[in-house]
């Protein structure tokens, strides 16, 4: 459940980082700005202004997200005990699938052991024959 609330809070995350910076004003030159070595377009007077601001918390929090998932995926992270129940059903299906295995490996052995069995009395006369 845990995993689920933070994938749903890093979309929305996302999806409001992306309209922060849509709505952001555009800054003369862009990018070319800042290779051109023109620093105040960059980080000029309007640089604290309350959307960049948001957009910086954003992508922080956008970051943290990312990497408390990463965390806890890469650790393993069990499923919590609202999905408990279909872990023990997974598990069930498993044991189910094994025991089944067994079960016809049982009957194919069973089955070759009695083809054993018909097989040898028809042998045992032809052997005779061959003694006489």
């Amino acid at each position: 459940m845990l995993l689920v609330f933070l994938y749903a809070l890093v979309v929305v995350v996302s999806l409001l980082l992306i309209g922060l910076i849509l709505i952001q004003p555009a800054k003369s030159g862009g990018m070319g700005a800042a290779f051109g070595g023109v620093g105040e377009s960059v980080f000029g007077g309007k640089a604290g202004s309350h959307l960049t601001k948001a957009t910086v918390w954003m992508t922080a929090l956008f970051f943290v997200l990312c990497l408390a998932l990463a965390v806890l995926i890469g650790h393993g992270f069990k499923v919590e005990s609202g999905d408990a129940g279909l872990e023990k059903e997974l598990s069930a299906k498993k044991v189910e699938t094994v025991e089944t295995k067994a079960a016809e490996t049982k009957v194919e052995a069973k089955k070759a052991e009695a083809k054993a069995q018909t097989k040898a009395p028809a042998a045992k006369p032809a052997a005779k024959k061959a003694a006489k």
